[in-house]
């Protein structure tokens, strides 16, 4: 059974630093990509972030580029979002994602002074 965990959310100022966590387990994680998405309050998903299975490539929505950072762990089975410089409009629950149908539980993201 694939199952994702996500972790690391709270409330952050403005300005500050958030690492995001998901483990993973029920699937052979190096062969496959990883990707974070998040919903804000009201509107509908988002796409973040996405690294290939052996992190050799990332990519960044527009939004999120020059302050998130994505990497991915084989030997613990974890992928991280490094979110630095964080602005009211990232708040959001967080989702990792792989394979497209497999989601995590999320975790939420608040930034407010």
């Amino acid at each position: 059974e694939v199952q994702l965990m996500e972790s690391g959310g709270g409330l952050v100022q403005p300005g500050g630093s958030l690492r995001l966590s998901c483990a993973a387990s029920g699937f052979t994680f190096d062969n496959y990509g990883m990707t974070w998405v998040r919903q804000a309050p009201g509107k509908g998903l988002e796409w973040v972030s996405a690294i290939t299975e052996n992190s050799g490539n990332s990519f960044y929505a527009e939004s999120v580029k020059g302050r998130f950072t994505i990497s991915k762990d084989n030997v613990r089975r974890k992928v991280f979002l490094q979110m630095d410089n964080l602005k009211p409009e990232d708040t959001a629950v967080y989702y990792c994602n792989v394979a497209v149908q497999y989601w995590g539980q999320g975790t939420q993201v608040t930034v407010s002074s």
